[in-house]
This record gives structure tokens, C-alpha cells and sequence, in this order.
């Protein structure tokens, strides 16, 4: 198979988007990228991403895929659960305690730090709007970030969540307490489930 059947495979099964490192997993000159552009298969839409010329830039997706460690959480994870209407006008996302991320990104993503052991818990897979799997966190977790960050999150979003919470059957109770109990918050979950059950 040559390179550019095998660079169009990769952007079809990342639903149009394509990143200069795809290229290197699978030991492909980068090079094919320059000549991909220059006859109109593909769009350099930023430094090492790269569409299709028929489909939109996935961001969230090309986001996570630049910064690995990066998991989508707060208010992004809040809209995906279906806990609020509103869609965030900028990403909310967790990292461990002293990655960095470059300031580039900080325009478009709220960022939250969190201790490097409890980064991972609570992570589950989603999917775009235009198809690409994210990482991002649970219920049970989401719900703990909100009720440590809250008040780092506008108010109407954080009431809006806790009323659509208790409304939903699918919460696991057991992994909640456990979530907030490593996370500190468990005076304050049982405070705000009083009120609402």
C-alpha cells in the first residue's frame, strides 16, 4: 500500500483529521504531508493538524491528542452527561500536578490541576459530535470536580447540575462516596443531597 492511501485510511478513521505525529506511528515520511497539500487533498489548519477539505476541525478531539494527559472534566464532562443545557464556551479539562500546558491552549480550555495519583480516577471514554473517542470523566467524578470547583463555576450551571443529579437513576452511590471521600468533598455531597433527595 503506499503513503497516501495509507494517510487518507488514518484521516477516514479519525473522521477527517489528522495529526503530523499519525504519521510517524506509522512510519510514514512527513513529507507526504507537503505534497497532500499542495494538491488539495488536505488543509493545514494549524501546526502539525491537518483536515480533510471536506470536513470541519474536531478540537476537542485534536486537543486531547496533542496533550494526552489532558481528560475532559467539569463543565465539558457536566454537558456530555447530559447535566446541563448549556454548551461550554470553552473546554473544561484535568491534569496532573505539573504538567504543563502550553499557553496556546489556554484560550479555548478552562484547566484544573489534581495530585498525579487521582488524575486517572473516574476516566471513561465518550465521543465527539463528530465521532472521534475522547477521554473524559464519570458521573460519579464529574460530580465531585463541580462540587470542589464550585466556586470557580457560574452558579447557574452548578444548581442547573445538582437538580438534573438528582433526578438521574443511573448514579453509582457507592463509587460517589468513594470519588468523594479521595477527593475531600464528602461533607459537602452529603450537605447538598440532603437538600435534594
Amino acid at each position: 500500500m503506499d503513503y497516501i492511501k495509507k494517510i487518507k485510511k488514518i484521516i477516514g478513521r479519525q473522521n477527517g483529521t489528522l495529526l503530523s505525529s499519525d504519521l510517524d506511528k506509522y512510519k510514514i515520511p512527513r513529507t507526504y504531508l507537503s505534497i497532500m497539500v499542495a494538491e488539495g487533498e488536505i488543509e493545514r489548519i494549524g501546526r502539525g493538524i491537518y483536515v480533510s477539505p471536506d470536513s470541519l476541525e474536531d478540537e476537542m478531539y485534536i486537543i486531547q491528542r496533542k496533550y494526552p494527559n489532558l481528560i475532559y472534566s467539569h463543565e465539558t464532562a457536566l454537558f456530555f452527561h447530559g447535566l446541563s443545557d448549556r454548551t461550554p464556551f470553552e473546554y473544561s479539562a484535568t491534569v496532573p500536578s505539573g504538567y504543563k500546558v502550553v499557553s496556546g491552549i489556554s484560550g479555548t480550555t478552562k484547566v484544573y490541576y489534581i495530585k498525579k495519583d487521582l488524575h486517572q480516577m473516574g476516566v471513561m471514554e465518550g465521543n465527539t459530535s463528530f465521532g472521534n473517542t475522547i477521554k473524559l470523566y464519570n458521573v460519579e467524578r464529574t460530580i465531585c470536580d463541580i462540587l470542589r470547583s464550585r466556586n470557580r463555576i457560574d452558579i447557574q450551571i452548578f444548581s442547573d447540575a445538582l437538580k438534573r443529579i438528582a433526578k438521574i437513576k443511573k448514579i453509582d452511590y457507592l463509587l460517589l462516596s468513594e470519588y468523594a471521600r479521595k477527593l475531600n468533598v464528602e461533607k459537602i455531597l452529603n450537605t447538598y443531597m440532603e437538600v435534594l433527595i
